[in-house]
């Protein structure tokens, strides 16, 4: 087998100052966790620090040997890692987890190490932290788990924290509740921080200073607000309009600026500028030449580009696209009818026959419909039963009791009849693709599974028919021969998004489709999601966390906290004047990639943890998170009211005043 070396990282250079913030921005393989790695000299392997300095307190760490590095790691620079629930222990408890490094550093006794463990979990603000220390890590949510990685990072009070994605898995608000943390904590050590993300909008409300990244190389860095207002690299201006932007959202919003192509095979000589082929004011000189970083009019500003733009993004400068179109059809019965939905699970006891000893209310007495050719965005945080909801509608969960109706299914067919003719009219698209996809399966397989389950045409017809769907989603017909493994997180999705229009279905669910994938690969997806629509006049149901993302696709959005529907209406009239104190929260605590916009909302979202299901709060289940609470919330269920036309609410105080409709209004 032929071996090549990858330059993962390629001349990185870059200075960290005391309690300063740096992020570092880019896409999936641009090299930033690399970088990060290569600090805390924790790369694979396979992976070495080939040439350069890592200066650290004037100490080269590049040349320290592994026993003179394990000093440094958790005690001068800690990092905190992507996902917490594959980086603690699942064996060990939370306590002994945290007062580990301690105890290794410092020469601390088992009791001071305890102590201490509960000090840094009370500085990350853990609700009840002594009762943690003898929890695991599966007892937590990911909120918990999240904080638990940054009192093991703090421990040793490192002067520098590297937070690799430290937010990404986790709903906006507890993200921004993460953040929050890491701030505060930041400018009460004087600890520097290097924040690693790809989310503009993140780095837009936190950064001191920006490195924006491309295929091992820093593309461009200055100063956060000088970045954001007078960015000069195409890649940067590019990355930022792929972002959805909640502030810059109108009547109808337009279509996301995507950016084509994918970044360049590293193990492959590279002439030229690295983003050349994706640039659309690239030259033959941009081919031919690689630019260096060269510093701009503002001072500490520096940018790789022969043909810099100029500030932030326009439609023109990016070709953005058209507006968005709704697809509405007016005056058809809806493809889907829910009423009265309710999915309770139970909850087992530890005896012999493991009686059932309560319930977790996961869906509580949803109703709603979709029209045809419309998009209903379903948000709120994990837990609230947006995907229970999607996974009843294609009947993967029972219906505890309530009714889901689909008008065009014959009523008279029963059982698996009932089933098939269901499944031809809904499909569901996963969140995670590469789990749903069968691994030992090829794509062709894959595709194809539907229609042979259904014997749709013969083996060569169906063959014809899965190169077609690869070829509508963006996709060539030669990846029908391969496997799951050999495509990008954002290829897998598209292969996802073939098998659920396979038997041409009027419905397509999508569960948090996007969630796991770069700002431009998004974009691309949610493009492509409304441009089949149109063409195939297709109803979808957009499940997500992300307000953000579902203004882009939505014709109307619902709203969900703890299994009920606490607001639905127009997209647009939701987001521009919510009326839920929840719905406000969930708006505040989405990043968005304005500096001053997203610096002024801190402190204004949903704070606490999301109450258990099991035991769900008296009254209006969001009393215990809300700033306008009274008794009357703990003994009263609010009811929907409307508070404009097609827009309801449940809530005792809404931020918009109730109203009496007319007929003809209400109707709409």
């Amino acid at each position: 087998m032929r071996e090549s070396a990858v330059a993962a990282v390629d001349g990185v250079s870059f200075q960290l100052n005391e309690g300063e913030c740096l992020g570092i921005v880019g896409e999936s393989g641009c090299g930033k966790t690399t970088t990060g790695l290569s600090i805390m000299r924790l790369l694979p392997s396979n992976g070495k620090v080939a040439g350069g300095e890592i200066l650290f307190d004037g100490v080269d760490l590049a040349s320290l040997t592994e026993k003179e590095m394990e000093g440094v790691r958790g005690n001068g620079i800690a990092l905190i890692p992507q996902d917490p629930m594959t980086s603690l222990n699942p064996v060990m408890r939370i306590g002994d987890q945290i007062a580990e490094g301690f105890r290794i550093h410092r020469g601390a006794s088992k009791a001071e190490g305890y102590a201490r463990a509960i000090e840094v979990l009370t500085m990350v603000e853990m609700p009840n932290p002594k009762e943690r220390l003898n929890q695991y890590p599966h007892e937590l949510s990911g909120g918990l788990r999240q904080r638990v990685m940054i009192a093991m990072g703090l421990v040793c009070e490192p002067k520098i924290l590297i937070a690799d994605e430290p937010t990404t898995a986790l709903d906006v608000t507890i993200q921004a509740q993460i953040l929050d943390i890491l701030d505060s904590l930041r400018e009460r050590l004087g600890m520097a921080t290097i924040l690693i993300t790809h989310d503009m909008g993140v780095i837009a409300g936190r950064a001191d200073r920006v490195a924006v990244m491309y295929a091992g190389q820093i593309a461009e860095e200055a100063e956060t607000a000088t970045l954001f207002s007078k960015m000069r690299h195409p890649y940067t201006q590019a990355l930022l309009a792929s972002v959805p932007n909640l502030v810059a959202r109108g009547e109808q919003a337009t279509r996301l600026m995507s950016i084509p192509g994918l970044p360049p095979d590293l193990s492959k000589e590279i002439l030229g500028c690295r983003f050349a082929p994706r640039c659309s004011f690239a030259t033959d000189e941009c081919t031919q030449k690689t630019p260096q970083l060269e510093k701009g009019v503002e001072d500490g500003h520096e940018f790789a580009c022969f043909h810099p733009v100029e500030g932030k993004p326009t439609a023109t400068s990016v070709r953005v696209g058209e507006t968005r179109q709704s697809n509405m059809v007016e005056g058809q019965a809806p493809i889907v009818t829910v009423s009265n939905l309710v999915k309770n699970f139970p909850i087992r006891g530890n005896g012999l026959f493991r009686r059932s000893v309560g319930n977790v209310s996961a869906v509580a007495d949803v109703s709603f419909s979709v029209g045809v050719g419309e998009t209903l965005g379903i948000v709120g945080e994990s837990g609230c039963g947006k995907t229970t909801i999607g996974r009843m509608l294609v009947g993967i969960e029972e219906v505890t009791s309530g009714s889901i109706a689909f008008p065009d299914v014959d009523q008279s067919l029963k059982g698996m009849e009932a089933k098939r003719q269901q499944a031809r009219i809904r499909q569901m698209m996963f969140q995670d693709p590469y789990a749903s996809l069968d691994p030992r399966k090829r794509v062709e397989g894959i595709v194809g599974e539907p229609l042979a389950i259904h014997k749709e045409g013969s083996s060569s017809e169906r063959k014809q028919r899965v190169g077609d769907l690869l070829e509508e989603v963006g996709l060539s017909r030669s990846a029908a021969d391969r496997y799951p493994h050999e495509f990008s997180g954002g290829q897998r999705q598209r292969i996802g998004l073939a098998r659920a229009l396979a038997l041409q279905p009027k419905l397509v669910i999508a569960d948090e489709p996007v969630s796991a994938l770069d700002v431009s690969i998004q974009a691309q997806i949610l493009n492509l999601m409304q441009d089949l629509q149109a063409e195939r006049n297709l109803s979808y149901i957009l499940i997500s966390h992300d307000l953000a993302v579902v203004q882009y696709v939505s014709d109307r959005i619902m709203v969900m906290y703890l299994g009920k529907v606490v607001e639905i209406g127009p997209a647009n009239d939701v987001l521009s004047h919510p009326a839920h104190h929840y719905t406000q929260g969930l708006l505040d605590a989405v990043p968005v990639p304005d500096v001053a916009e997203s610096r002024a909302r801190r402190g204004r979202q949903v704070y606490g943890e999301l109450p258990s299901a099991a035991n769900p709060p008296s009254g209006c289940r969001f009393r215990t998170r809300c700033p306008a609470a009274t008794e009357r919330c703990a003994n009263e269920e609010p009811k929907m009211e409307a508070v404009a036309a097609g827009h309801t609410v449940a809530c005792h105080y809404p931020l918009r005043s109730v109203v009496t409709l007319t007929a003809s209004n209400s109707a709409q």
